[in-house]
C-alpha cells in the first residue's frame, strides 16, 4: 500500500502527540511515530529509518554541540560565573532593583560565553536566587527574572541552537551570530526595563554605587573569560575557523582558564564535568537522529508542500507568515526541546519562509527567538524547572510573574517581524562579501 500525504501527517503527528501525552520522551517518541508508516507503505523498511539518523550524526558542524556544552560546564565548575557575576554588580548593582539587573547583566555575559540557556540557569541561579531573597526580593521574582532572563544564552551568540540550524538549514552560523546580537541585547534591555518597574512597584533594594577600585578589580579578574566570545563569534565571522573548531577552541580555553589560571578546576573535577559533558551531550544527539528521521519521513511524504499550498492560499503575506510561523515555534516550544523542533518544524517551513520572501537569516532568528520562550513556559520549560527547583518553589507559584516578564520580550519578538533589518544590520555590516 502507497499511503497518502494527509493520512501520512496524521499519523506521525498524531502518534506523536499521543505518545507524548502518555510521557513517552521525545526523543523516542520521534522514532516510534515513523513505525507505523514503515509497515503500512511498501516504499520503506525500519533500514531507511536508522539510515537517516545515523547519516545526522555524520555532520562535522554538529560537534560543536558538546564542545559548547563542555565549555559551559568547564565555565560553571571554574567558578568563572562568580567573577562574571562580580563584573554584572558593579555595571548595573547601583540601579534600582540592583541584583536584578545584576541578574540580567550575568546572564547577557555569560551567554556571550557558554550558548546554553539551561547552564546560565543553573550557574547563575545558584548564586543569584538565595542572594535575592536574603537582600528582601520575592522569591518568585527572583525564580522569574532568573529563568527568563537565561533564554538570552540561545539567541546572544554563540548559541547551540544556531549551530544546529546551521548545519540543518544550510545556513551561514556566522550570520546567525551576528543576526542574533542586536535582538538578544534589546531583549537584555527589556528584561532591565521590567526590573526597574518591579524595583519602583515594591521598594527593592539597590546596590551602592561602585567606585573605580571595584570596577578594575571586577573588570581584571573577568577579562579573560570576557575574550571567549570574541575568540569564538570572531574567529567564524573572520573565516578562520569553523563553528566546529571554535567550540573545541572554547572548550579547551575554558580549560586552561579553569586549571592553570584561575586554578579553580582540579583534574578530580574533570571525571563530573565530562561525565555530565557527555550525558546531556547523548540526549541532544540522540534527539537530534529520531528528529531527523521523523522530519525525514515527512518530507518524503510530501507534507511540506502540502503546507506551502495552504499557506498561499490564504494570501497573508510575508508579515502574516512570520507571525504563523512564530506562532507554531512558540506552540511547539511548549512541549518539545528545541533542537527537534528544529530539525522537524524548521525544515518543515523553510519552504513556506522562502515562498513568503522571508530571509533565511530572519526566518532562522523568529525560529529561535521563539523557540528560547519554550524554556521558560511550561510544561516543557527546562530553565524555569531548573531556576524553581534552585529556588524552592512550584512552578505554578512563579507563572503570574514570568508572565510578566515574557510580555516586553514578545515584543521585542514582534518587533523583528515587523522590521527584519533588525537582525539582518549587523551581519550585512560585518560580513558585506559573503553576507547578502
Amino acid at each position: 500500500m502507497i499511503v497518502s500525504t494527509g493520512l501520512a501527517c496524521a499519523i506521525l503527528v498524531g502518534g506523536f502527540i499521543l505518545l507524548v501525552l502518555i510521557r513517552v520522551p521525545v526523543a523516542f517518541a520521534l522514532g516510534i511515530a515513523t513505525m507505523p508508516l514503515v509497515v503500512m507503505d511498501l516504499r520503506l523498511t525500519p533500514f531507511i529509518v536508522l539510515d537517516r539518523m545515523f547519516q545526522s550524526y555524520n555532520s562535522f558542524i554538529l560537534l560543536a554541540v558538546p564542545f559548547f556544552l563542555l565549555a559551559a560546564n568547564l565555565m560553571n565548575s571554574g567558578k568563572i560565573t562568580d567573577r562574571l557575576i562580580q563584573l554584572a554588580r558593579v555595571l548595573t548593582g547601583w540601579l534600582p532593583g540592583g541584583l536584578g539587573h545584576v541578574n540580567v547583566a550575568v546572564s547577557m555575559l555569560f551567554a556571550g560565553i557558554s550558548g546554553s540557556s539551561t547552564a546560565d540557569a543553573a550557574g547563575c541561579g545558584k548564586i543569584l536566587i538565595p542572594a535575592m531573597v536574603k537582600e528582601g526580593y520575592d522569591r518568585r521574582f527572583a525564580i522569574a527574572i532568573t529563568a527568563c532572563s537565561s533564554v538570552m544564552g540561545v539567541i546572544i551568540p554563540p548559541s547551540i541552537l544556531m549551530v544546529v540550524w546551521g548545519g540543518v538549514m544550510q545556513v551561514s552560523v556566522g550570520a546567525l551570530f551576528l543576526a542574533g546580537a542586536v535582538p538578544g541585547l534589546m531583549i537584555g534591555l527589556a528584561l532591565m526595563t521590567t526590573v526597574y518597574c518591579y524595583a519602583k512597584i515594591y521598594d527593592y533594594p539597590t546596590e551602592g554605587r561602585p567606585n573605580l577600585t571595584a570596577f578594575w578589580q571586577a573588570l581584571r579578574g573577568s577579562f579573560l573569560a570576557m575574550l571567549t566570545p570574541v575568540l569564538v563569534v570572531g574567529g567564524i565571522v573572520g573565516g578562520i575557523v569553523t563553528p566546529t573548531e571554535s567550540a573545541i577552541i572554547a572548550a579547551a580555553y575554558a580549560l586552561i582558564l579553569g586549571m592553570f589560571v584561575y586554578r579553580t578546576v582540579t583534574l578530580r573535577d574533570l571525571g563530573h564535568i565530562f561525565y555530565d559533558t557527555g550525558r546531556f551531550a547523548a540526549i541532544s544527539l540522540f534527539a537530534i537522529g529520531t528528529a531527523s528521521a521523523f522530519g525525514w519521513m515527512l518530507a518524503f511524504f510530501e507534507v511540506p508542500r502540502l503546507i506551502v499550498g495552504f499557506m498561499t492560499s490564504l494570501e497573508v503575506g510575508s508579515f502574516g507568515t512570520a507571525l504563523v510561523i512564530a506562532g507554531l515555534f512558540l506552540f511547539f516550544g511548549l512541549f518539545i526541546d528545541a533542537i527537534p523542533t528544529i530539525i522537524i518544524l524548521g525544515t518543515v517551513l523553510l519552504p513556506v519562509a522562502d515562498a513568503a520572501d522571508i530571509h533565511p537569516v530572519v526566518f532562522a532568528i523568529i525560529g529561535i527567538i521563539s523557540l528560547a520562550f519554550g524554556l521558560v513556559t511550561p510544561p516543557y520549560g527546562l530553565c524555569l524547572l531548573i531556576s524553581a527547583a534552585i529556588g524552592g518553589m512550584n512552578v505554578v507559584h512563579v507563572m503570574r510573574d514570568v508572565v510578566i516578564i515574557l510580555l516586553p520580550m514578545l515584543l521585542i519578538l514582534l518587533l523583528i517581524i515587523l522590521f527584519p533589518e533588525v537582525a539582518l544590520w549587523l551581519p550585512r555590516t560585518l560580513m558585506p562579501g559573503t553576507f547578502q
